[in-house]
């Protein structure tokens, strides 16, 4: 099943990529504005400084935000898809704290020394083992992390269901990764990616210790 779920994400989204290019539904975000505001709670659920890896950074749409809105830290990129990788390494070439890798989170290691990991969109397609792939995601990144797991997911709260999305309770993670992870958990879940919106989506930090 791990291959299979590696398999279906990468050639689904090298089919948006072939049909969008270099644009926000390469991605599958209904709008860059969409992108920005979740964008803008990861980036203030850490330090400007700090060391972090954007697990499926797709075009790197997070660190060009994060870079116009003062991040200074180091940033490692990761995603199944090389056509992202290679956009992002043009993109960035000049970026002396900038580095892109092609990844497998069933396969490959995860680079140890980083404060953050962050996952933004990684677990909205519906497929045969959303859950288990959640779980094994989150667990494996917040063993690696030095300070935190932030990750965003769509959330069963909502006015409408699309059958082809995959929806989580935020309760029910928030009693599985405290019993099971870390006592140090935020959550947002009043947020709106559009104006007069419904706020359909959620975003969890799993911190180490408090304040990390």
């Amino acid at each position: 099943m791990p291959t299979d779920t590696s398999n279906y994400l990468k050639s689904y989204y090298q089919s948006l990529y072939k049909e969008y290019g270099d644009s926000h539904k390469a991605v599958q975000h209904v709008s860059k504005e969409a992108q920005n505001v979740r964008f803008d709670i990861f980036l203030k659920l850490i330090s400007k400084k700090s060391k972090v890896i954007d697990l499926g950074c797709g075009l790197a749409d997070m660190l060009i935000y994060f870079r116009e809105n003062g991040f200074q830290g180091e940033y490692l990129g990761y995603d199944l898809v090389p056509e992202f990788i290679e956009s992002a390494k043009n993109k960035f070439a000049n970026d002396q704290k900038a580095e892109f890798a092609v990844f497998d989170i069933y396969q490959d290691d995860i680079a140890k020394g980083y404060d953050h990991i962050l996952i933004s969109g990684v677990f909205n397609n519906k497929m045969s083992d959303n859950l288990a792939f959640l779980d094994f995601t989150i667990a494996k990144s917040f063993s690696s992390a030095r300070k935190s797991v932030v990750f965003n997911a769509l959330s069963t709260y909502v006015d409408f269901f699309d059958d082809s999305l995959f929806y989580v309770s935020p309760v029910t993670l928030l009693d599985e990764f405290k019993r099971n992870l870390t006592p140090f958990i935020f959550l947002k879940h009043d947020y709106v990616t559009k104006e007069n919106g419904f706020p359909y989506e959620f975003t969890m930090k799993l911190s180490k210790k408090a304040d990390s």
